[in-house]
């Protein structure tokens, strides 16, 4: 019996506790488990959203005929920001029995992928169609909820709306303040899949398709034509179809974005998109307080002046006699609109781009025309808010025959006390031109993280070099001064000014530290170049040769 016992405990023993054999069993389960979480193919959601990774992407695209994949950084912070409304939006379309979905891709772990679409930035967003892995379309919509909810449903149903007959087109040119229809003898014509295409991407305005000869008629057309109709301002304006050249896709885009905003626009979180994505040259803002009956007056001498300047139209004879011709028609021509009107509510929305041009809110009201290529301001003189006097600063300016109105700080007392000296607008010129100094001024934004990690390395540059008279290490907060003739288009952005006459700049574009400054001081504004490195393979403990660092990015915060 003591044998038999003996024997059957043996034989037991692992199942009952043994220590060794035991941890191996769970050793191979952890590790068969494991297996199975890098290899599946499932297709698993976080917040309503796929988690796309290389083993489950195929399958997405088979089961999803428009996927919208989202590549991104955990640590980027405009991701950050997006992850809530594109959670948001994929709710929107699931409650809505779309067959839109929305994915989402760590471009940091799915470098695969990331290398694969050519993702160069976050976020990236990208549409596939029907499975297509090859040529996935660029996502162009608004980067909110709403927005992305929109470019999908434009995307998962037909772009244009066909209107049978002239009660359908009355109905659907009445439907919303603002709708487009294209009118082409052949539906099936090179310029009405151009007008489809422009549909497809200008998803915030409704689109209708006509080709009953009955509807041309209707609304006095005899060629194709493309036409805008508005409830305010213009009223309906035509795009008539070139025979010879058809219909560019850019440029009906353009045109369309352009002419569907109003004439004067209110500066909103709801209108913003809108102002900064048309591309218009130029910016006439007229800053005011909403609350001040007396400032609200100004808005009309403003919306007098903004006619002028909306682009040139050919007007024709107001008709009221059949469907559509009840409101003012005008025709498209080639010059472009030149200058938005965009009033700006200095106590609302508007509040927080005061700084950018140096106001306050007690400044109100005042007038500033921007050129947006590279953030000029002009101001108006303010003896005269009238419409007239609006128009003729407005031309002055776009005949070159006003200076740009520079912000400047005021100087502190102690700009030259620290090795690092501190510039503003008024004193730059007569620093950094020293024609017996070589100066290196780093322009930053206070916010910018990039400036922040930077600016030990700074101040310990400016300490390197104090007791050398020649060489002068500067910073200028671009924010708040300006420069005639020096554009600064992200941060921090380092130029170096050397020595002796011609007022010569050289940018700093490589790495940002205090050996590499260095270098480049000593060698009179530029890099001395470094011997080619012999290649070499280090062996580790795997007898693998060791992954090269990836490339240096870009590390600058645009402006």
């Amino acid at each position: 019996l003591v044998w038999v016992l003996v024997l059957l405990l043996a034989w037991l023993g692992p199942a009952l506790g043994g220590e060794e054999e035991d941890g191996e069993v769970v050793a191979e389960e952890e590790e068969e488990e494991e297996e199975e979480d890098v290899l599946s193919d499932e297709l698993e959601e976080e917040d309503g959203v796929l988690v796309l990774h290389e083993h489950n992407f195929a399958r997405a695209l088979s089961e999803h005929r428009l996927l919208l994949v989202e590549f991104y950084a955990p640590w980027c912070r405009h991701c950050q920001r997006l992850a809530p409304a594109y959670a948001q939006a994929a709710a929107t379309l699931r409650n809505e029995s779309s067959p839109a979905q929305l994915g989402k891709v760590d471009a940091t772990v799915q470098v695969a992928l990331a290398s694969e679409f050519g993702v160069t930035a976050y976020p990236t967003l990208k549409l596939f169609r029907d499975g297509n892995r090859t040529h996935p379309l660029d996502y162009t919509g608004r980067m909110d909820a709403e927005g992305i909810a929109r470019w999908m449903r434009r995307r998962a149903g037909p772009s244009a709306t066909l209107l049978q007959d002239t009660a359908a087109a009355a109905a659907f040119v009445g439907s919303q303040d603002l709708v487009v229809v294209g009118f082409f003898k052949d539906l099936g014509s090179e310029a009405a899949q151009a007008f489809y295409e422009v549909a497809s991407e200008v998803v915030d305005v409704p689109f209708g398709v006509a080709e009953a000869a009955e509807l041309f008629q209707a609304y006095g057309l005899s060629a194709d034509t493309v036409c805008l109709f508005k409830k305010s301002d213009e009223g309906r304006t035509d795009f008539p179809v070139d025979p010879a050249r058809g219909l560019d896709v850019a440029e009906l885009t353009r045109l369309l974005r352009v002419h569907s905003l109003e004439l004067v626009m209110e500066f909103t979180n709801e209108t913003s998109n809108q102002i900064f994505g048309v591309k218009i040259p130029h910016h006439m803002l007229l800053f005011l307080n909403k609350s001040s009956s007396a400032q609200l007056a100004l808005r009309d001498s403003f919306r007098a002046a903004a006619g002028a300047f909306r682009g040139q139209v050919r007007r024709s004879h107001r008709r009221d006699t059949r469907v559509g011709r009840g409101a003012p028609r005008h025709r498209c021509c080639l010059f472009p609109v030149q200058v938005l009107f965009v009033v700006v509510d200095v106590t609302g929305y508007g509040a927080d781009v005061l700084p950018f041009f140096g106001l306050t809110p007690a400044d109100a009201p005042t007038l500033r025309l921007i050129k947006m290529e590279n953030n000029r301001k002009y101001r108006m003189d303010q003896d005269s808010f009238s419409d007239t006097a609006i128009r003729t600063f407005i031309q002055a300016v776009l005949d070159g025959k006003v200076k740009p109105h520079l912000l400047s700080a005021e100087p502190p007392e102690d700009w030259d006390a620290r090795p690092v000296k501190v510039l503003v607008g008024k004193t730059f010129e007569q620093v950094a031109f020293d024609e017996t100094k070589n100066v290196f001024v780093k322009f930053y934004a206070p916010w910018c993280s990039h400036c922040q990690a930077m600016a030990a390395a700074w101040e310990e540059l400016g300490e390197r070099y104090k007791e050398h008279e020649d060489i002068v290490i500067a910073e200028l907060d671009a924010t708040a001064n300006e420069l005639e003739n020096i554009t600064i288009n992200g941060f921090p952005t380092l130029h170096y000014f050397p020595a002796g006459p011609g007022r010569k700049m050289v940018e700093y574009k490589s790495a940002r530290d205090v050996e590499t400054f260095s270098k480049f001081l000593e060698n009179g504004g530029t890099l001395p170049e470094e011997p080619p490195a012999v290649p070499k393979t280090p062996e580790n403990s795997t007898g693998r040769e060791e992954p090269s660092p990836p490339a240096a990015a870009d590390t600058r915060d645009e402006l």
